[in-house]
């Protein structure tokens, strides 16, 4: 998986969302533990949604296309999404109720990631950012 976030840039066929700097700095930090899953949803985010704009939002990395917003910050247990609207999720949360908090975030750690598919994943942020 890649390193840094140029590594990452390359990765993607070159495309970074229209990465800024404040971004690529948030991303090269990740903690390596959770860096592969961070690289993963990027990466579908971006595959989904080429044209979104990754900004710093909240201080984390926030995917905007449109008026959408689909927010993805690195913690100590792994990767949180959050900031899709109802309804807007693809029925991820239907189908893995045990990862959404009562606060409307997706928590994953990587041993769950692992068990969800990439066509499961890349549902939940095309439908999450679709305008």
């Amino acid at each position: 998986m890649p390193g840094t976030a140029n590594q990452l840039e390359q990765a993607t066929g070159g495309h970074n969302g229209g990465m800024d700097e404040a971004v690529k700095r948030y991303i090269d930090g990740v903690d390596p533990a959770h860096r592969p899953l961070f690289d993963r949803i990027h990466r579908l985010i971006l595959a989904a949604h080429p044209e979104a704009a990754v900004v710093l939002s909240y201080q984390i990395p926030t995917y905007k296309v449109g008026r959408r917003r689909l927010y993805v910050g690195a913690w100590q247990h792994g990767i949180s999404i959050y900031g899709w609207g109802q309804g807007r999720d693809g029925g991820f949360t239907e189908r893995h109720p045990e990862l959404r908090t009562s606060k409307g975030t997706i928590k994953l750690r990587p041993q769950d990631a692992a068990a969800i598919d990439d066509d499961e994943l890349g549902g939940l942020v095309s439908a999450a950012l679709e305008a």
